[in-house]
């Protein structure tokens, strides 16, 4: 390293986009800083998929109980919401230490605090100017401004995963992931009313229409009040209470509750950064990015959420993160993102999973398939554990017989569609996968029926 800078490598972010690249430039000798506002741990391990999945499975124990009454099975069970949040701190509490643990283990300086661009090769740090050779920006993503009256009573995902009591009415302005999943954490926890408010027709427009109206079925079982097309025009308090506006084709209605949180969707968090004083050029998708992930400025990488690139997962970021830290160390551009066909699941219960090419996407393309869908509330599996809302979807290549598509709902979802990103990947077949001998009776020994 030259005088002329304070470190080899400054990583601007401590979460999955920027750990590993921390870890791995450390561990070859560089001197790297590591630098976060937040506690090190990043998004989905404090405040995303690791808490939130915990939160699921405790409200598993409730539709397990719901789902066998009258198989066998004398509960009644109800959720502590208080002992819930403490058993997800159990796990959100100590990784940031755990992760800083690791850091300092392989030689990496950590520092606090908000950083900012000052110049193509410096950062300004808590008043401090710091010089590096190289940056890696992962700093994730931010709930986006919705620009509505009353924005600033909505509460964030992050919020809600703190919430130390149950709210007994609450109201999720938005259909995605995070509305669809805490509904149902919330409405089995005992919340009175739940409601999700979703401008377009239907909720989790990402995802097969077929699967998404079975679950939106079970939603509305449970007891979600699922209203679509609804444009949230302003939001008022009064009192304990906050009054939520909303246009729906029928008319304007208001919606009551105690509880408001923003689900609408995420931005890339790169406001801060004061991006121009280093020459990295961004957009509303993030910060313009090549295929090894090098920015505008040739000694700055971007990763994850704040990047334009691939799908904002957390196991894309990682994978992304691998790239950065191979071209660092390389000196060049000696990798490049290649992203693999890529699951996605809503943990909700039931569970919908996707991967590879919906039925639109492969006739925008030409493509000519079978589509093999099913309900399978009949098969074994699904009456096994008392699962009343399962199904598939399967796209196959008619030439080929390969695997376009999987789209998946009901218990095992979330496993099987691994199984289907590595068919997809590998190039199987259909005849081939049919030719596999799975341990049965399990969820994966399903597959071959579902092609």
């Amino acid at each position: 390293m030259s005088d002329a800078f304070d470190y080899d490598l400054i990583v601007i972010g401590a979460g999955t986009g920027g750990n590993g690249v921390a870890r791995m430039t450390a561990a070859a000798g560089w001197n790297v800083a590591s630098i976060d506002s937040l506690p090190y741990g990043g998004t989905c391990a404090l405040r995303g998929c690791d808490p939130k999945k915990m939160l699921v499975a405790v409200t598993e124990g409730v539709d397990w109980a719901e789902n066998l009454t009258g198989k066998g099975l004398k509960a009644r069970v109800s959720i502590d919401w208080a002992e819930m949040m403490a058993f997800k701190r159990s796990f959100t509490n100590r990784m940031p230490g755990r992760i800083e643990a690791g850091l300092k283990k392989v030689g990496v300086t950590m520092l606090h605090g908000a950083a900012r661009f000052t110049g193509s090769d410096t950062i300004e740090l808590n008043g401090k100017t710091l010089h590096a050779k190289h940056f890696h920006i992962a700093t994730g993503a931010l709930p986006m401004t919705l620009d509505i009256p009353g924005e600033e009573h909505l509460i964030t995902s992050t919020d809600f995963l703190e919430l130390p009591e149950r709210p007994e009415r609450i109201v999720f302005v938005g259909g995605g992931f995070i509305a669809m999943e805490f509904a149902h954490i919330a409405k089995r926890a005992g919340a009175a009313e739940v409601t999700v408010l979703e401008m377009m027709n239907r909720p989790l427009g990402n995802f097969d229409p077929d699967l998404v109206a079975m679950l939106v079925e079970a939603s509305e079982h449970l007891g979600v009040d699922l209203r679509t097309e609804a444009k949230v025009l302003k939001i008022e308090k009064h009192g304990g209470e906050f009054a939520i506006t909303v246009e729906r084709p029928g008319g304007t209605e208001i919606v009551i509750c105690n509880t408001v949180v923003h689900a609408t969707g995420r931005v890339p968090n790169i406001d801060g950064l004061n991006l121009e004083a280093a020459g990295v050029e961004y957009g509303p998708r993030g910060i313009t990015v090549s295929s090894a992930m090098r920015t505008t400025n040739p000694a700055i990488f971007a990763a994850g959420d704040c990047a334009d690139s691939g799908p904002q997962l957390t196991p894309v970021s990682a994978n992304e993160g691998r790239v950065v830290g191979k071209n660092l160390l390389a000196g060049k551009d000696a990798r490049e993102v290649s992203y693999p066909p890529i699951p996605s699941v809503v943990f909700t219960l039931p569970m919908v999973a996707t991967v590879g090419l919906s039925e639109a996407a492969a006739r925008k393309k030409g493509l000519k398939f079978d589509t093999h869908f099913e309900k399978t509330d009949g098969w074994y599996s699904s009456l096994r554990v008392g699962a009343k809302w399962s199904g598939y979807k399967v796209l196959v290549e008619q030439e080929t017989g390969k695997i376009l598509g999987a789209h998946l709902i009901g218990p095992g979802a979330e496993e099987q569609i691994n199984l289907f990103a590595m068919a997809i990947g590998a190039g199987q077949t259909a005849n081939q996968i049919k030719a596999m001998i799975f341990a049965y009776p399990s969820y994966a020994s399903d597959i071959g029926g579902m092609v």
